[in-house]
């Protein structure tokens, strides 16, 4: 099986945290790691936190975490921009900018 790697996001609710969104980012462990790098947010993860992302990989089909951020409404709206802005770049152009 091929790893991949992906961008999740989640909310904390009152049952606990909620995945509400998924950014596919290939199966480039090195360009995943310089993508996630440039994403806005503090490495603090707590209680307090109501936002937050995660960088996952699947390997053999077990999904595993890397990385994770937590970011106000501000970052996370950025990282979605810095996101798309990249795999955009990806598909399209042939080349990633970082």
């Amino acid at each position: 099986m091929q790893t991949r790697f992906y961008i999740i996001c989640h909310i904390k609710t009152s049952a606990g945290p909620e995945s509400y969104g998924r950014f596919e980012i290939g199966n480039d462990r090195e360009t995943a790691a310089k993508l996630f790098e440039k994403l806005k947010g503090d490495k603090e993860v707590n209680e307090q936190n109501m936002l937050y992302i995660e960088l996952m990989e699947t390997s053999n089909g077990l999904p595993i975490n890397i990385n994770i951020l937590s970011c106000t409404l501000d970052q996370l709206t950025e990282n979605c921009r810095i996101v798309t802005k990249e795999i955009f770049t990806q598909h399209n152009l042939g080349k990633a900018l970082f």
